[in-house]
């Protein structure tokens, strides 16, 4: 489902990102957006993004395609930039890309295309059910690109694997970050979206997901005896998360009302 590829050309770091990722051009002609696995959370923060961007492409929401990007840091030889060339080093091996959108600009809410009732509310459910703490109107992470919206940057999402305490136990948190959501005033469908939601997703799409996770992001230090427990203790959370929508859609009712 998640395609390999090699990095063959360092274009230009996006400086915007707190975690320095770069674009770049891979062996298969495109280009991509890339996360580096040594940088800031490494490994868990590709983890959620590839974990949440699939579980977003699910739901039928837009997401550039997601790709792992075998990296050679030679390939950085003519960046002068101490700090990039360290990451570069830090993260051989595999990483993560979401491929480039050319020519996309920041969603705004005050431009065109304004987001419906229908949209807005399965977003705000997906956010809310993924813990993605980066949808605000200060970093809203959506792309506007050849007239739709597009998903990106979810790095910050499944917060609770930085700890795994409790982990199944925050399966059902009401997530009351929701209230700050970009989109939550136009969610004005929450009810009708979680019905729509919890019918497209299921534990063997999450297995399937989970399985697309490099062996390497996997690593020891994590409260599980092998890897394939570990995987299991995402589908866990995402499967018994699902059946507590009930709770962050309720919370996301109580917020918006607060707000209207």
């Amino acid at each position: 489902m998640i395609k390999t590829v090699i990095a063959t050309e360092y274009i230009s770091p996006l400086r915007e990102g707190g975690s320095l990722p770069a674009i770049v051009k891979a062996d298969d002609g495109e280009m991509y957006a890339m996360k580096f696995v040594g940088a800031g959370q490494g490994a868990k923060a590709l983890i959620a993004e590839l974990l949440a961007g699939e579980v977003a492409r699910a739901l039928g929401l837009r997401v550039p395609e997601i790709a792992l990007i075998e990296l050679d840091p030679a390939i950085g030889h003519t960046e002068p930039d101490a700090e990039i060339q360290d990451l570069l080093h830090a993260s051989a091996g595999l990483n993560l890309g979401l491929r480039f959108l050319p020519h996309a600009s920041a969603f705004n809410l005050l431009s065109p295309p304004k987001p419906d009732g229908d949209f807005a509310s399965r977003l705000v459910w997906f956010d809310a059910f993924v813990t993605n703490v980066d949808r605000t109107p200060r970093n809203v992470n959506l792309l506007v690109h050849q007239g739709q919206v597009w998903l990106i940057d979810h790095g910050a999402a499944l917060y609770f694997h930085h700890s795994w305490q409790n982990y199944l136990g925050q399966s059902e948190s009401a997530f009351p970050l929701i209230k700050d959501h970009v989109l939550l005033p136009l969610a004005d469908r929450l009810e009708e979206a979680d019905r729509v939601n919890t019918g497209k997703l299921n534990r063997d799409i999450f297995e399937a997901i989970i399985a697309a996770i490099p062996d390497p992001w996997l690593n020891s230090q994590a409260p599980f005896p092998d890897r394939e427990a570990h995987r299991q203790a995402y589908a866990d959370f995402l499967e018994r998360r699902l059946r507590s929508s009930h709770i962050f859609v309720g919370e996301a009712e109580r917020a918006r009302a607060q707000i209207l």
